[in-house]
């Protein structure tokens, strides 16, 4: 948790005068027993009403001048709680963005986007409430003890004899609910994730009629997050009357040895009621205290899952020194091999592919066969497990992994845009300084258009007004294909020296697939091209085609070389033959 603490430092002034001022309204409200004891004895038993006047507005002025206390405490208690967790929040962001891929599949995006979000929320009012309370409810529980051994020592030596009790349950319970707590958010994180798959997949969930089976699912992981929320809510809640029951004890025994010592005259009305007012103090401010060890409970495991990710050292590191390759291949597949985190076989085995600047490489194969797997090792989104991968003859493991992407253009399998203009999107390709925010890099309309006409994608464009045309979250308001070729022309904004385009044509009709195609070889810049695709159609023009199988390369060649050397090539090729032919 230190670490954590780190993100505080900006607020110490804060985390100094908070609980101070706290400690100070305090204070004056242990004075209140001893005055209400003196206007009992003197000003009622005295019937000096001028006395009880005066007390009265010494009350209330103690009472505004606590108010006073108690919100300038309140400001910067949250002030310190707002800030720090704003500071994390941005820590466990940039944490978050630097992970490679192998570390978001291996933790869950639900798990992350729970840290974000309730974890942080926990944090923040657990920090909030422990500046506030955490010094004022104890110095309130012994600051009464002190005050009522000022009045008689044998009445408050109950108070002694509460007090540790009082401690002994409130503790106990804190150390037997902190790891239930921590069991309930991974049990909640599990059914975060099911409510995330299910509303990503709600349209196949219905077409499927699997509506009443995932209830089913959802029910059983909700049952489980129930149940251990019931179980940490039952020992929860035995803090409260177990802490009334030896409060209203003591305060039967205080009341009962107070009414003999007055009975024997050593003792006021006064003093024994400003006892029991001492008394109720240390009841109120017990049950502060236990509610709030509840809540730190809670923001400790919260705070302890946001370190875990915070302490993750999995980054995406510069190794210095590796051996280079030829400086004229655009791309070298050297032995290379991946294997996933987890997996039992490898994705890829051993694959070795030479590529000269400006070639065009159709990579094709069927379902599984690690297509995707091979052209996210360019730009090192997953790191090979054997043998390496180069770029411009420097293995990509030795470049900064920025620099490296600036030279590629990627364009995903499933096309995702963001909530903004089409511009907007488009600049996520500009090129410029590593992390400038997409409006503040230089690219005319002209250049915008001219990638945007080669993605073949001037009617998408039109169609919603311009450039300047809306785009809903994930491109809601587009369909498939108007979503692929605005990531296309994302990725060519860029001019890239290497295009990977992963499938990115599948939603195209033949005609606009072709003239892609043919678009993309005609670009003035010449990139290194790798087409990844279903069909032969796509890839049979292409400088050199990579056939894979089941993570092994068992063909590269030409299309017509393929079709007599390569079985699995052929029969990728002639079952979609004969189905156009059929057509």
């Amino acid at each position: 948790m230190r670490k954590l603490f780190s993100y505080l430092k900006p607020y110490r002034k804060e985390c100094v005068l908070g609980p101070l001022l706290k400690l100070a309204e305090a204070t004056l409200e242990l004075f209140v027993p001893l005055i209400v004891a003196a206007v009992i004895d003197r000003g009622i038993g005295g019937s000096d009403n001028g006395y009880i006047m005066r007390m009265s507005l010494l009350l209330a002025g103690l009472g505004l001048l606590g108010l006073v206390f108690s919100v300038t405490a309140q400001y910067f208690s949250a002030r310190a709680a707002v800030g720090f967790v704003t500071r994390l929040r941005h820590a466990l962001y940039a944490q978050v963005q630097r992970f490679p891929y192998a570390t978001l599949d291996r933790i869950g995006i639900p798990t992350l986007i729970t840290r974000m979000s309730s974890d942080m929320n926990q944090v923040q009012t657990g920090l909030n409430l422990t500046l506030r309370l955490l010094l004022r409810s104890p110095f309130v529980v012994f600051g009464a003890m002190v005050m009522a051994f000022t009045i008689d020592t044998t009445a408050a030596l109950w108070f002694v004899a509460a007090i540790p009790v009082l401690a002994l349950v409130v503790f106990g319970v804190m150390l037997l609910t902190m790891p239930m707590y921590k069991r309930v958010q991974e049990r909640l994180d599990k059914v975060l994730a099911i409510t995330r798959e299910n509303l990503n997949g709600v349209r196949v969930l219905r077409a499927f009629r699997k509506e009443e089976a995932e209830c089913r699912s959802f029910e059983t992981q909700n049952e489980v997050l129930t149940a251990a929320q019931q179980r940490v809510g039952r020992v929860s809640s035995l803090m409260n009357p177990l802490t009334y029951i030896i409060v209203n004890l003591a305060v039967i025994l205080l009341i009962r040895t107070g009414a003999i010592r007055v009975n024997a005259g050593i003792l006021t009305q006064g003093a024994v009621v400003a006892l029991y007012n001492y008394m109720s103090q240390i009841l109120v401010e017990l049950i502060k205290l236990a509610n709030l060890i509840i809540n730190i409970t809670k923001s400790l495991a919260c705070g302890k899952r946001i370190q875990n990710i915070l302490d993750i050292s999995d980054e995406e590191r510069v190794h210095a020194e590796l051996p280079g390759g030829d400086p004229a291949l655009r791309v070298e597949f050297d032995h290379a091999a991946l294997r996933y985190q987890g997996a039992a076989g490898e994705a890829l085995e051993q694959v070795t592919l030479r590529v000269r600047p400006g070639q065009v490489i159709g990579v094709i194969g069927g379902t599984g066969s690690g297509k995707s797997s091979f052209v996210n090792l360019i730009p090192r989104f997953y790191e090979a497990t054997s043998g390496r991968v180069l770029v411009d003859g420097i293995d990509v493991r030795a470049m900064e992994p920025a620099a490296l992407r600036q030279k590629i253009g990627v364009v995903p399998q499933k096309a995702v845009l963001f909530k903004g203009t089409i511009r907007e999107n488009l600049l996520w390709g500009a090129p410029g300084r590593d992390g400038a925010l997409p409006s503040a890099l230089p690219v005319s309309d002209e250049a915008l258009m001219e990638a945007v006409r080669a993605a073949q994608a001037l009617e998408v464009v039109a169609a919603k007004g311009g450039l300047d045309g809306e785009i809903e979250q994930f491109g809601r308001n587009l369909s498939g294909g108007q979503r692929q070729r605005l990531t296309i022309a994302r990725a060519l904004v860029r001019k890239p020296e290497i295009l990977i385009l992963d499938d990115s044509s599948s939603a195209l009709d033949f005609a606009t697939d072709a003239a892609l195609r043919k678009a993309l070889r005609a670009l003035d810049y010449s990139p290194t091209i790798f087409f990844v695709a279903q069909r032969t159609s796509a890839v049979r023009h292409a400088d050199q085609i990579v056939v894979l199988d089941e993570g092994k390369l068992v063909g590269l060649g030409t299309h017509e070389q393929l079709l007599e050397t390569c079985p699995v090539y052929r029969e990728i090729h002639e079952s979609q033959f004969r189905k156009e032919a059929a057509v």
